[in-house]
């Protein structure tokens, strides 16, 4: 098994940057931002340093390559952390410098289209971190639930096993970034009713790889990051759906095509993040969100029946859009413990 390079860890009173890699949302919606900037020095005891695409909409794409070079190469900077996601992330790829991103390691977090540079990081050896953004995580009305102001916690700071469990409660439904009545009150959250594991007889060991369906599905559109399919041999797959909220047939073609490339019969377990039922666009009632939630879930197992029939998979794991958000390392282990029923990463 490949050996990860984890980066060192900032501490409390160090400088971290604040990037906005993907779209530059905190000058349309400061309210979220500064109050994830908050956060992050008041509970999490860390100094946040801007670059000059963070507030900045319509950045292209080589000023944003420009601020991640400049982000990693600082080595007053110890971590590097997303405000946000966006849609062409893809874009910046081709303007990164490997031998420097390469040359100076540094703890990269967020999640959605982040996706792009969390697997960029990985095809370095470099062990990125699945979540954490500022104007989501951080920016939660109300307070940082408590799961994931733990999990990023120990994300940032500590360097060991972290055991993930399941959410007692989740939230999935949005209130306006403009509004500053949403910041008042915590959002709405359901029961979450538990993991649900398929094929869960085994344990697995593996390196983390994945992130957001969609973006993995334009990356491999674009023939970006990936390797030779059997350098995935044994990796730990994790996956999730964002507020755009794919048709179950549309999750299960980017499957299929995965497994027609050889893809998904090599990773014996699979992580499968809670899928979001609720958008802007889609104000689906708790019905309408169960039956969204559950025929994803059979479209997955549809493309693993015909693909890679074996593997192991966990549903509804809080790994992606939905609230709380666990960490999940990129390039980092991940064991699956199906007897036990147990998730343990390496941070």
């Amino acid at each position: 098994m490949t050996i990860p390079l984890y980066p060192a860890k900032p501490r409390p009173g160090d400088r971290v940057a604040v990037l906005s890699p993907a779209s530059g949302l905190p000058g349309l919606f400061p309210l979220p931002y500064e109050l994830g900037l908050r956060r992050l020095q008041d509970d999490f005891g860390l100094k946040a340093v801007e670059y000059p695409t963070t507030r900045k909409m319509g950045s292209t794409p080589e000023e944003r390559a420009a601020d991640i070079h400049a982000a990693f190469a600082d080595p007053d900077i110890k971590a590097v952390i997303a405000s946000i996601g966006g849609d062409d992330q893809l874009t910046v790829l081709r303007h990164l410098d490997h031998d420097l991103l390469r040359a100076h390691p540094k703890p990269f977090f967020g999640y959605s289209d982040n996706t792009n540079l969390l697997l960029f990081l990985r095809n370095l050896g470099i062990v990125g971190y699945h979540g954490g953004s500022v104007m989501v995580g951080l920016g939660r009305p109300g307070a940082v639930h408590p799961s994931t102001a733990d999990s990023l916690r120990a994300a940032l700071f500590t360097s060991g096993e972290y055991e993930l469990t399941p959410a007692d409660a989740f939230g999935e439904v949005d209130r306006p970034w403009e509004d500053p009545a949403t910041f008042t009150s915590e959002p709405e959250s359901v029961p979450a009713g538990g993991w649900s594991w398929h094929n869960g007889d085994r344990v697995v060991e593996g390196i983390g790889w994945g992130g957001n369906l969609e973006i993995i599905s334009w990356l491999l559109m674009a023939d970006r990051l990936v390797l030779p399919v059997d350098s995935y041999a044994g990796n730990v797959l994790f996956l999730e759906t964002s507020e755009e909220m794919p048709r179950a047939e549309e999750v299960y073609r980017i499957l299929r095509n995965m497994g027609e490339r050889g893809l998904l019969r090599q990773f014996p377990a699979l992580l499968m993040g809670r899928a979001k039922g609720w958008s802007f666009e889609n104000r689906f009632g708790p019905e309408e969100r169960a039956r969204f939630r559950g025929q994803q879930r059979e479209a997955v197992l549809r493309a693993l029946r015909e693909y890679a029939p074996e593997t192991m998979v966990v549903f509804d794991v809080d790994l992606g859009h939905t609230d709380p958000q666990l960490v999940i390392p990129v390039g980092g282990r991940i064991r699956v413990d199906g007897p036990a029923r147990r998730i343990v990463v390496t941070y």
